[in-house]
């Protein structure tokens, strides 16, 4: 029934509120749909979802919930849940829906508009099918009794459902980030100053001087608006990192693209004495860290990218480094960048619910002050958040 398919919508995140519900069920009421189990799909997801993203999530409840089920005869069978159902029901609305349902006359009140909507439904499947055995005897296989669409002839043919299609599964901003996506966010971290050459036309400057000058046109120039932040990139580079190259190559050309002030390093698991810009030339043309630390001003935003995935004593002990002697744990340097820089940041490419599985990265946290975000569109966002204030 509607409040179980309303229930099934939420274990599967579909944002669908009790307002979404009565819309359906009205729909219903006025016998929008009926008998075709395809045509309740599209009336249902027209109702319960408002977002394009989430129509993949609908589909997967859709399926789930009314598999094997090939018309709406079978809704009334179990109309009326049990006082368990109704207990799970009501646990799953907010204060608000609860009280939109108290003003409409309660639970018992909205049950009796289900069962309303669903027995015309059903009076009106029979009255269609009697027609058809009145009418159409032994003609189940004409072209005109396929189902809705034409997809598949007679009563009995099943075909593929519409909702197994699956046509929108890479639109949730969860599931995919692609390079725009990436950049929209890191545009959150933008100040912009005019300097340079007079390259732009200012238009409000025109008009206002032309007026002053007697109608005479007087074309006023100015800088163009440019985004001034400046931005240290370092990135992990090796090892664990190469399940992510992808993502990370994404990210380092939308940086690139965002930011005309930026300088990127790469590093391997933890940051150490030294770091370099070539990968191909990483053993002989190193830069010593010091150098990056005093030669880059306070008013730089420092971004870290990786998975802080190694053992824990690359990032505790001397000697720590699985490629060299280091003479200084990791830990001091991340320490002395973030006395030197106000806004630093880590961004971890690997899912934030695995981050409490890993000592490494729990060390990390705690040295970076907390501020690691992962490697999505919205941690993306809150990262840009954290620098720009």
């Amino acid at each position: 029934m509607l409040i179980n398919f309303f229930l099934a919508l939420r274990k599967y995140k579909v944002p669908a509120t009790i307002r979404e519900l009565l819309d359906l069920v009205d729909a219903m009421r006025h016998r929008v749909v009926y008998s075709s189990i395809d045509d309740f799909y599209l009336l249902s997801r027209t109702c319960m979802v408002k977002d394009e993203k989430d129509y993949d999530k609908f589909d997967r409840a859709f399926g789930a919930y009314f598999k094997g089920l090939d018309d709406l005869h079978g809704l009334l069978e179990s109309l009326i849940p049990d006082e368990w159902l109704r207990r799970e029901f009501e646990k799953s609305l907010t204060p608000e829906e609860l009280e939109k349902i108290k003003s409409l006359g309660g639970l018992e009140k909205l049950i009796e508009s289900f069962r309303e909507a669903l027995e015309e439904a059903e009076r009106r499947a029979q009255e269609g099918e009697n027609g058809e055995e009145d009418g159409d005897e032994g003609d189940g296989d004409r072209p005109g009794r396929d189902g809705p669409g034409g997809r598949g002839k007679g009563k009995k043919k099943k075909a593929r459902k519409v909702w197994d299609d699956r046509q929108y599964k890479n639109l949730d901003d969860s599931v995919e980030l692609g390079t725009r996506n990436i950049k929209m966010a890191l545009r959150r971290l933008r100040k912009f100053a005019r300097a340079g050459k007079d390259e732009e036309l200012d238009l409000d400057n025109t008009i206002r001087s032309t007026a002053h000058n007697g109608g005479m046109l007087d074309i006023k120039m100015r800088p163009e608006r440019k985004n001034t932040v400046k931005v240290l990139l370092f990135l992990d580079i090796g090892g664990s990192m190469d399940a992510h190259v992808k993502v990370c190559e994404e990210l380092f050309s939308a940086t690139r693209t965002e930011f005309k002030h930026m300088e990127s390093f790469y590093f391997h698991n933890f940051v150490y004495e030294s770091v370099w810009k070539d990968n191909r030339r990483r053993m002989n043309e190193r830069l010593p860290t010091w150098e990056i630390l005093n030669k880059y001003a306070r008013d730089y935003k420092v971004v870290f990218v990786g998975d802080a995935t190694m053992a824990p004593y690359e990032i505790t002990h001397a000697g720590g480094s699985v490629e060299h002697w280091n003479e200084e744990p990791g830990a001091v340097w991340i320490a002395r960048f973030m006395e030197a820089y106000d806004r630093t940041v880590w961004i971890n490419p690997t899912p934030q619910e695995t981050w409490e599985y890993s000592t490494s990265v729990g060390m990390t946290q705690e040295l970076i002050e907390g501020r690691m975000f992962p490697l999505t569109v919205r941690g993306l966002e809150e990262s840009m958040n954290v620098l720009s204030k």
